[in-house]
């Protein structure tokens, strides 16, 4: 049974981690969304912090998406997985874009620290990596993955050209996806550590968004890029009988990271509308039906419940991780809900703020569109579906599509 009461050890992180968002990321906020590509020198802060508290033995308690966490303990745990989720929700409600900025947790971390070896982490455990899957011929269909992997001798040689690649341009490092043998499908994709400044590695361009736009996205081409064998992540035998199992792991990891992204610029715009409704005079009562309210508080409370069932499923995804129990139906879950309510929180926020709420006076028009990628990257809410649907129902891909 889950225990939704919050453990202490967890406090102090997420609470550092508010205090970036407040203090770090709130007042440049604007600053950043207005001037795109602009790299914000207020991360060094930032990493700078991290990178005292990690010498000092304290990396648990940063503001941090990373995957370390404490020692496991006999029965329930709250590891790494827990603490991440915790934090982003927490540099979220300050800005997604900036989150989506700070050095060495970029989403890539996160795919590291689902199928490295001992060895690797060793080797890659603290550098800033983003993770490139998408290419200009598929968007959601992550099996669809063209770019090619081939081995020679110690080195294998990367061909392929990614887009959509978050931090690709900042990052020093792209943990990059691709195939062993076309032929063999689902089962020779596997992911690979690349460092950024490479021979064959090209940033092309840079994208211009609707949202995050204080964080880069870029287009980047590998061309004969040859890399040690050893920057293979996890087994690189192909094994047909497991499909994408070992895809989908690093997915178990990120999905809830992206539930929870979504989780915290909701918030942030549920505390700005009510602190508005409020100042107008409306009373949120709770022993009330709300159909016998004002239409605002009703509509209020039933943005706030949606963000409720968001707010729990994401907490229950991250802790299996960290128990090692199976999550990619869960996974799922919590990224298709919190990815829908993020946009219809964040939009809900600014029809009841009215102008003020269109107008660049308030965060709640910028929170509305920095939302709406959060329901699409790391798998649309149709992949999300069907991605349930066949654990539900207990069906391969080839078998519901």
């Amino acid at each position: 049974m889950i225990n939704l009461e919050l453990p202490k050890r967890l406090e102090a992180g997420a609470n550092q981690a508010r205090q970036v968002a407040t203090q770090i990321f709130r007042p440049v906020s604007r600053k950043y969304d207005l001037a795109e590509h602009e790299y914000p020198v207020e991360l060094d802060t930032l990493k700078a912090m991290m990178e005292a508290m990690e010498d000092a033995g304290q990396a648990a308690s940063g503001a941090t998406m990373g995957s370390g966490g404490a020692p496991r303990r006999e029965g329930v745990s709250n590891g790494g997985n827990m603490k991440s989720l915790l934090n982003i929700i927490e540099t979220c409600w300050g800005d997604v874009g900036l989150t989506l900025s700070i050095p060495r947790q970029g989403l890539g971390n996160s795919a590291i620290a689902a199928v490295a070896s001992e060895e690797q982490m060793e080797k890659f455990g603290r550098v800033w990596a983003s993770m490139a899957i998408t290419e200009p011929e598929f968007g959601s269909d992550s099996a669809a993955v063209s770019t090619t992997a081939r081995l020679e001798g110690d080195e294998y040689v990367i061909n392929g050209t990614k887009i959509y690649v978050t931090s690709g341009a900042r990052a020093d490092h792209i943990v990059v996806w691709a195939t062993l043998d076309k032929t063999k499908g689902r089962a020779a994709i596997k992911s690979f550590v690349v460092p950024r400044e490479h021979p064959g590695v090209s940033v092309d361009r840079l994208e211009h968004k609707l949202g995050i736009r204080a964080s880069d996205t870029a287009q980047i081409t590998f061309d004969n890029c040859r890399i040690p064998k050893e920057n293979l992540l996890g087994d690189p035998e192909v094994r047909v009988d497991k499909g994408f199992a070992g895809a989908m792991q690093t997915f178990d990891n990120t999905r809830p990271l992206v539930a929870g992204m979504a989780v915290g610029v909701a918030r942030a715009a549920l505390e700005e509308i009510r602190t508005l409704l409020e100042e107008a005079g409306l009373e949120i009562d709770y022993d009330r039906p709300a159909t016998s309210q004002p239409a605002a508080v009703a509509k209020y409370l039933e943005l706030e419940a949606d963000w409720e069932s968001a707010y729990l499923l994401t907490l229950r995804a991250a802790w299996m991780a960290d128990n090692k129990m199976p999550n990619t139906k869960e996974a799922s879950m919590c990224k298709a809900k919190a990815g829908r309510t993020g946009s219809a929180v964040t939009l809900g926020a600014v029809e009841l703020a009215g102008s003020y709420g269109y107008s660049e006076r308030s965060f709640l028009e910028k929170w509305s569109r920095d939302s709406k990628i959060l329901d699409i990257f790391e798998g649309t809410q149709q992949i999300q579906q069907l991605v349930i649907a066949r654990r539900i129902l207990d069906l391969s891909s080839a078998e519901l599509k």
